[in-house]
């Protein structure tokens, strides 16, 4: 044990590993162990206090294992003295914080070296922590011995740190005050302990009084030089040593005499109190003395609160909050009250009072003298009465201790416990941080709890609250001791309101106090004492004269309290006993003149004048009830000296009688109130209803023409749900699309506040919108991905879905002009604040969005949807030429004049093409313009700008690279995030069960509608030939005449990135050198249909491909016609690939594949041609259900619900694409089953599975070894919930170098995981953890909550925890509904810090 210091860490670790399995496992071994371990306490603490090890590493650590064990620590009590022990280590270790008084100062002192000192306080609380029950004389010796030792300490700590008041300068350097407190609270509960262990045994309870008064008196002999002055009021004198808190030292450390206070209250509870003259006789006793300095401590407090020591910083005010505070009032501020109540007990109540209002420096407030006109010392004269009138409040009232009052421990946890629910609703947490903790860290809130209140369980955010039940509000009391000023202020509002709420009146009078203990019974005697009510009668009839300087609403509250007081225990006392032996007679006091003179008046008479005074309204029912209560106590007195003439039956019922008339006056008052509400109610109403028919008169034409419209829409529907036919303007695609629904759009800017109409021409506006890449499509995580763009080709998209960008906007609209002004201030802003960590990147373009505080870093330009009607007739009969044949043959065509076109200028990288011989090649090359063009759209110079700006944002994002307008990916980048946002708003969707139309949020609706739109746009601000270029490569994955190199194949791309990539860029082919065209509307709804159809037809193979290797998991007969067509198609697909599609898969097994697989490819295509084209959706996709909605997709796209009717209907044309596309090696290796293909529909991704019990979770973590760590230190595993990988977080062993940079282990992890963004789980923190990139987290509630709702941040409560659901589903939402990195920028937003967390080393 000696040598333990002087080891190395894996010495001391293996030395103590030795010591647990040999001397700890057999108990005599563990004795003989202890007592030597005891023999060398001192120098074993000595040595670790001096020593630069972590407690665990010490040998000291090990008195737990020794302590705690109550018979072996009842035998080291006994045999080794070991508390005296302790003790003298606890004093031989702090010599250097002694002043010349022998009193602690520790100022300057070294905190490393407090928190070693605190191990040594650590041991004396074990040895307290369980109470012998039997007690031998020797153990009573020791124990005592001990007990004296220990006063030691607390006689260096009685007035320690004592401090002046500062007159005329502030203090320059705030003195520090942290170590006395924490030592303060490291005591409390060991104070606690010494006193419980005293009350055990009636003889060492005297004995321990005995000592622990003599160590006051000696700690008090300071102030007796001084000669005593006289105080004179009503006739009462008292006599005192001068002293003033405001001028002389005082200290707020006096455990001495808080200690005697506690044993009081023991001596009191036990009875013992009748033998305590034998041990302190009379003479010895003063009083006065012991009451002296916890009242100075009290007058400090008022004083502080007056804002007379507000030179003295912020130390004391922080002192004064931990007095009070529930962490330390135990032991400080209870005691402190009931010493004044152990004062007011034994002493002349009217002399206790005086000695109060002196030291409460009010001598002359009361007396006849009129207080200066200084307005600031009239404000601190008012506050320091109010304090003085609450301390009396509480001495008098607060009786719910065991010892003052017959009350149990449960009683008071119970009475705490209601006054907090009293203020508010509150959580389980809530209220035990309010509660004090015993030695075993509880609160006994569990025991009583469901006594008092009744538990309402969380929703899916927030906490399950405690609320109050009924019968418990009658216990309220308004100035319970241990509310501070807001809670008191908030608890008395809310008290007032549910009244209110009941049609009751307003008073809250004080609950009958239980009565006080035969040693406290004197306490009352102060109510009616000649100078309480002097101090009375004064402060009501300055009230009353109005003296508005002179007195406050709070005082005369605090008044009425203490009326209310007196008269309860009055009207107690005489219900117990006959009126000639109640000596209490507050009654006659109060209804008694205070002078002989002719003017004088009694309380009685002040408090009918008081009703009438116009600034207390608010106390008007108080003073009612106080009145009442006077009547009632008035007439117990009558009536008990009329009992021996009028029997006992007879006083019962006049009792009966006056309690009924006043319910009835009650009665009568509520019933007024309430109809004079009812009335008010009406006229309200009335007024309501008169000014809607009037504004319905003034715009009677606005409501007739709304009626006819309503009235046409209805007789619409009747018609459409008479006809069976199909809806024709509900057609997106083709010769029969319905018209689109445009409205003028006239929106406002959130900075300036105008109004603008959305037009081409106009001035740019623009919606706040965040870019991010992500990965929540994903169907492969253990795909690697690309860090850096640089070489990366965007223009296809996997079907694996690795990685997209995805676009998202918070809705809000600006001018483009005004939001570059907005953006520019904050860099300047920022510029000028160095020293605060950004939450945003404002080199990347991030900022918030002015009104919902949104991250953003770019805007969407708004580009208004452009009307198209389609003219019947022309479509007819282009209906008759342009077949899918004829429409290829032109594009081929199209395409060969272009390519032969730039051939001549420079060689391009493009396939060859074949005419197949057909006719003059300019005239085919120009036949496309034949089907109907119309000049492009031409767009204002702002919106332009802003087209570009987007689009750069989006490039510089989604590659991760550096801006450049000109490079060719820009386009790709438009069209990719289109497609893939789409993607993610139609995967919501489905995974919320929300239909695919009408459920969007406002911000989700006009986010996709501005981004469809701009990715139309987006085109005319690219060279067009880059675009066809772009758009020849894309039509290579479905026409094999237009195959490149580059081209992948067939089951290596995600045919909805194909489909919007192709209508975005099929314009490309009508533009002219002379002329800027683009296709009218019938030339493009035949473009966009057989574009659709074409990728439909791709995407259908797909599906048949990737499933051809399934088995069915069912046998079923389904001869429909679907089947048959599947059927027959796979036949002809058998031909083509050699046999490798095996013709043995049943029809219906295809046909249920192709219909589940192509389900999301047709919503993401409704969603993309409704955007794009402004065409109304069937009414069955605005609800959820299965049938209709596959054929109201069909049908709004233009789709036969036999899908392979289109192989049929387009069966010449298609047939050599099928040939090709079932040539494909790529095809043929799936086929044959050496590679493997994405299976259609995807899987939906969801965070991993949690454990329902959390214990699972921290066993896995405890079982978690470090890969890269080969020693055994606490490791932080952390779980990924995208991908359930724990990893090593904020360790040096699992840092990556990535980039040049080093990045932990999380941070690495989320750059392939989540693309930067990830969630994880802290396992041994029970916390969430999101964080974006390498510079921004935050901390999120886990989804694990207690019996009591709540989450356990830290697992510092440890209760048992279980997941739910519906919070792991709010966190699901969160990454689906790409908000991580709005959840992280709100979160640093609202705890901004100046030194934040390093993420980057998460």
């Amino acid at each position: 044990m000696l040598w333990d210091a002087r080891l190395h860490k894996g010495a001391r670790k293996v030395l103590h590993e030795l010591i647990f399995s040999s001397f700890f496992m057999e108990m005599e071994y563990k004795k003989l162990f202890a007592v030597e371990f005891v023999k060398y306490y001192k120098a074993l603490q000595k040595e670790y206090i001096s020593d630069d090890h972590e407690r665990v590493l010490s040998v000291t650590a090990l008195s737990v294992q020794m302590f705690t064990v109550p018979t072996l620590a009842r035998h080291l009590i006994e045999e080794q003295n070991v508390i005296t022990t302790i003790t003298e280590t606890l004093l031989e270790v702090l010599p250097e914080y002694l002043d010349k008084n022998d009193k602690f100062n520790f100022q300057g002192y070294s905190q490393d070296k407090l928190n070693r000192v605190y191990a040594v306080i650590y041991d004396l609380r074990y040895v307290l922590v369980s109470k012998p029950t039997v007690w031998t004389d020797r153990l009573r010796e020791r124990f005592l011995e001990g007990f004296v030792s220990f006063l030691r300490i607390l006689t260096c700590m009685q007035g320690m740190e004592e401090i002046k008041r500062q007159i005329g300068q502030h203090i320059e350097v705030d003195p520090d005050w942290e170590a006395a407190i924490a030592i303060q609270m490291q005591l409390k509960n060991i104070l606690l302990m010494f006193q419980e262990w005293c009350a055990c045994d009636e003889e060492l309870l005297l004995r321990s009084y005995r000592e622990c008064h003599k160590a006051v008196m000696r700690c008090s002999t300071n102030g007796r030089s001084r000669e005593k002055t006289v105080f004179h009021l009503c006739g009462h004198t008292l006599e005192s040593r001068p002293y003033r808190v405001s001028a002389d030292p005082v200290s707020i450390h006096l455990p001495l005499s808080r200690t005697l206070a506690g044993l009081h209250v023991r001596l009191s509870k036990t009875g013992a109190i009748s033998r305590l003259h034998e041990f302190v006789s009379p003479e010895e006793f003063q009083v006065e003395l012991l009451v002296e300095y916890p009242l100075r401590c009290l007058v400090l407090v008022a004083q502080v609160a007056a804002e007379m020591w507000r030179r003295n910083g912020l130390s004391l005010i922080s002192q004064v909050f931990y007095y009070q505070d529930v962490k330390c009032r135990e032991e400080m501020y209870d005691k402190d009250i009931i010493m004044l109540q152990i004062g007011a007990s034994l002493m002349d109540p009217n002399q206790f009072l005086l000695l109060i209002l002196q030291r409460y420096e009010l001598a002359d407030a009361f007396k006849k003298i009129k207080p200066t006109k200084d307005q600031d010392l009239i404000k601190q004269y008012n506050v320091l009465i109010e304090e003085m009138l609450q301390i009396l409040i509480y001495v008098v009232g607060e009786r719910y201790v065991p010892g003052i009052s017959n009350v149990t421990k449960e009683d008071v946890i119970m009475r705490e416990i209601i006054h907090l629910l009293c203020i508010e609703p509150m959580a389980h947490s809530a209220i035990t941080k309010s509660l004090p903790e015993n030695e075993n860290n509880e609160t006994g809130l569990e025991n009583v709890i469901d006594k008092v209140a009744t538990f309402k369980k969380p929703g899916v955010s927030g906490h399950g609250v405690y609320e109050l039940k009924d019968e418990c509000l009658k216990e309220f009391n308004m100035f319970f001791y241990h509310y501070t000023k807001t809670q008191h202020s908030k608890a008395e509002h809310t008290q007032k309101k549910r009244r209110k709420q009941e049609n009751r009146d307003e008073a809250l009078p004080p609950p009958p106090p239980p009565d006080f203990s035969p040693a406290f019974s004197n306490v009352v005697r102060i109510l009616n004492c000649d100078v309480m009510m002097h101090i009375l009668r004064t402060l009501l009839q300055r009230a009353v004269e109005l003296e508005t300087h002179l007195w406050t609403e709070a005082m005369i509250q605090m008044v009425l309290h203490l009326l209310s007081l007196g008269l309860l225990e009055e009207k107690q006392q005489l219900q117990k006993s006959p009126e000639e032996e109640v000596t209490f007679d507050f009654y006659h006091k109060a209804t008694r003149m205070g002078s002989s003179a002719l003017n004088a008046v009694n309380v009685l008479m002040l408090l009918e004048k008081l009703k009438r005074v116009p600034q207390l309204e608010a106390q008007k029912d108080t003073v009612n009830w106080i009145l009442q209560m006077f009547d009632m106590v008035k007439r117990l007195r009558e009536k008990s000296s009329l009992a021996t003439v009028v029997p006992a039956s007879g006083s019962e019922a006049t009792k009966g009688d006056e309690t009924q008339s006043t319910q009835d006056k009650e009665k009568a008052e509520r019933k007024r109130k309430a109809e004079a509400a009812r009335l008010h109610r009406q006229k309200i109403m009335a007024q309501m209803s008169a000014l809607q028919r009037n504004f319905i008169e003034t715009h009677k034409l606005l409501y007739e023409t709304t009626m006819e419209a309503q009235g046409k829409d209805d007789a619409v529907m009747e018609e459409e749900s008479i006809s069976s036919a199909i809806d024709y303007s509900r057609i997106a695609l083709g010769p029969k699309r319905g018209p689109s629904v445009t409205e003028k759009e006239v929106l406002t800017c959130i900075l300036c506040q105008e109004e603008q109409e959305v037009k081409l021409e106009s001035a740019a506006m623009v919606l706040s919108a965040c870019v991010q890449k992500s990965t929540a499509l994903t169907q492969n995580r253990s795909r690697i991905l690309e860090l850096s763009g640089d070489t990366l080709d965007p223009l296809f998209m996997h079907p694996d879905l690795p990685c997209g960008t995805h676009t998202g906007s918070c809705g809000h609209v600006m001018h483009a002009a005004c939001w570059q002004k907005y953006f520019e201030a904050m860099q300047l802003n920022f510029r000028q604040r160095l020293h605060v960590e950004q939450i945003f990147d404002l080199e990347n373009g991030e900022y918030l969005c002015p009104l919902c505080k949104s991250l953003c870093n770019t805007v969407i330009p708004i580009v208004p949807l452009q009307a198209q009607k389609i003219n019947s007739e022309d479509a007819e009969a282009v209906a008759q030429i342009l077949s899918l044949a004829r429409w290829l043959e032109i594009v081929t065509a199209r395409i060969s004049g272009y390519s032969m076109k730039n051939a001549k200028g420079e060689k391009q990288n493009l396939p060859p093409f074949t005419n197949k011989g057909t006719g003059n090649s300019a005239l085919e090359f120009h036949s496309i313009l034949s089907f109907g063009v119309q000049s492009s759209a031409k767009y204002s110079s702002s919106i332009k700008e802003m087209l570009i700006l987007f689009a750069t944002t989006i490039y510089r994002v989604g590659l991760k690279v550096a801006p450049n307008e000109a490079d060719s990916r820009i386009p790709m980048m438009t069209w990719s995030t289109c497609a893939f946002t789409i993607q993610c708003i139609e995967n919501l969707l489905e995974t919320e069960g929300k239909p695919l139309f009408g459920s969007l949020q406002n911000r989700q609706h006009s986010g996709l509608k501005a981004l469809v739109q701009f990715a139309a746009a987006q085109r005319t601000t690219s060279p067009q030939l880059l675009i066809q270029k772009h758009l020849i490569r894309l039509l290579g994955v479905l026409l094999p005449n237009f195959k490149g190199e580059d081209t992948p194949s067939l089951l290596e791309v995600d045919m909805f990135h194909i489909l919007v990539g192709a209508v975005l860029s099929f314009p490309s082919l009508y533009w002219e050198d002379a002329v800027d065209l683009q296709p009218s509307s019938v030339s493009s709804a035949y473009n966009h249909l057989y574009l659709f159809h074409l990728t439909t037809l791709a995407h259908i193979m797909q599906i048949i491909i990737s499933s051809a290797t399934e088995s069915p998991a069912t046998h079923s007969s389904d001869n429909s016609e679907e089947a048959q067509s599947a059927e027959s198609f796979c036949r002809e697909v058998c031909q083509y690939t050699s046999g490798c599609f095996s013709q043995d898969i049943p029809g219906w097994l295809v046909w249920d594949c192709v219909r589940k697989g192509i389900l999301p490819y047709l919503r993401c295509a409704a969603l993309f041609f409704h955007y794009l084209l402004g065409v109304s959706p069937p009414e069955e996709l605005l609800q959820v259900s299965e049938e209709g909605q596959f054929k109201a997709l069909c049908s709004y796209l233009s789709l036969p619900t036999n899908l392979f009717l289109l192989f049929h209907e387009y069966w010449d044309t298609v047939n050599p694409l099928l040939q090709r596309w079932c040539a494909d090696p790529v095809v043929l290796s799936c086929l044959k089953g050496k590679s493997i293909a994405i299976r259609y529909p995807r899987k939906r991704n969801h965070l991993i599975e949690l454990p329902e019990d959390y214990s699972c979770l921290l066993n896995q973590a405890s079982q978690f070894r470090c890969p890269r760590s080969s020693d055994d230190e606490q490791k932080h595993p952390v779980l990924c919930l995208f991908c359930g990988t724990m990893l090593c977080s904020q360790n040096t062993c699992c840092q990556e170098l990535v980039n040049g940079e080093e990045l932990g282990a999380c941070t690495s992890h989320a750059l392939q995981c989540g693309a930067g963004v990830c969630m994880f789980l802290k396992i041994r923190e029970c916390k969430v953890v999101l964080i974006e990139g390498k510079t921004r987290g935050c901390l999120y509630p886990a989804p694990y909550l207690d019996e009591y709702g709540e989450t356990d941040p830290g697992l510092k409560r440890g209760n048992p925890l279980h997941l739910c659901q519906e919070r792991y589903r709010k966190l699901h939402l969160l990454w689906q509904q790409h908000c991580i990195i709005e959840e992280i920028a709100r979160s640093q937003e609202t705890n901004q810090i100046f030194f934040g967390f390093n993420w980057q080393l998460l």
